[in-house]
């Protein structure tokens, strides 16, 4: 059986009495091409355990399957469950975990299902649950790499440099916990159903060590949060508005004076060593 074959999986879906879910997002490859490159991409060996999420019927799962010394996927839809018993039977490698990734404790997941082993996360996520879960795998804190396949306008956001009209709070989060790279593109048609947008496939290297020093990550963000919920304010009013209860204006603009900023620029052009200049000189003042 080819799980990237639409006659194959018309088939497979059909004995099993399968219904897409507009509502899990789910979208099955039918290009073979795309699961064995984002495997790739993951650099999972048999020295790895994957954490997959979503596997729908399995082809990305095969293709982890044969690289990787063991795989975990967590799937939601008890439907497909029945079915990937049949497609994966072939795998003793793989072990599929019903349940909602967003309500696991993923490094304890990985810890238990992956001993010995060094944990890689890899998946094609769901649109509508891509920023809790690529935030979930992040915070997890034990994946040597996330290799993910996303829409393209969030893979962009996530890469994105200041100043671009992509650049966000959520740029800025993963840049600062992780190195992404933005790896390949794949269009609509390689999807059944084919979805309205372009995905793309991100690799994300977590750090080692922060790229700045910080008293406070939370406040950290706090600010970076502050920055970008009014975009089309200058960064003065957007930090005015987060502190302003705790800060008079004149003392935020010696803040941001302190961090060697121009006191008209908008947040969504500073870098991450200059949010943090920021960070350190807000609680400089701060009560």
């Amino acid at each position: 059986m080819d799980l990237c074959n639409e006659k194959d999986i018309r088939a497979l879906l059909g004995r099993h009495g399968f219904r897409f879910s507009k509502s899990m997002g789910q979208n099955f490859l039918i290009e073979g091409w795309v699961p064995r490159d984002i495997a790739e991409a993951s650099g999972a060996d048999e020295g790895c355990g994957v954490l997959e999420i979503g596997p729908g019927i399995g082809p990305l799962t095969v293709q982890l399957a044969r690289r990787a010394g063991k795989v975990a996927a967590i799937e939601l839809d008890k439907s497909l469950l029945p079915i990937l018993e049949e497609t994966l039977a072939p795998y003793d490698n793989v072990i599929v975990i019903p349940g909602d990734a967003m309500k696991l404790d993923l490094a304890a997941l990985a810890a238990e299902r992956f001993p010995g082993l060094t944990p890689l996360a890899c998946a094609n996520l769901p649109y509508n649950i891509t920023t809790p879960i690529l935030t979930a795998l992040i915070e997890a804190g034990c994946f040597q790499a996330i290799t993910v396949m996303i829409q393209r306008e969030v893979a962009l956001r996530i890469c994105a440099s200041p100043a671009s009209s992509d650049y966000g709070a959520f740029s800025v989060f993963c840049q600062y916990h992780t190195v992404p790279e933005f790896l390949f593109e794949v269009p609509p048609e390689c999807f059944l159903p084919a979805p309205k947008v372009t995905s793309a496939v991100i690799r994300l290297v977590p750090r080692q060590t922060p790229p700045q020093d910080l008293v406070d990550e939370a406040f950290f963000f706090r600010v970076v949060r502050a920055a970008f919920a009014q975009r089309r304010k200058t960064l003065l009013n957007g930090l005015a508005s987060a502190f302003g209860d705790k800060l008079s204006k004149d003392q935020l603009r010696q803040a941001i004076a302190d961090a060697g900023l121009p006191e008209s620029i908008r947040g969504e052009r500073l870098s991450i060593a200059e949010f943090a200049a920021l960070a350190r000189a807000l609680q400089d003042l701060a009560p």
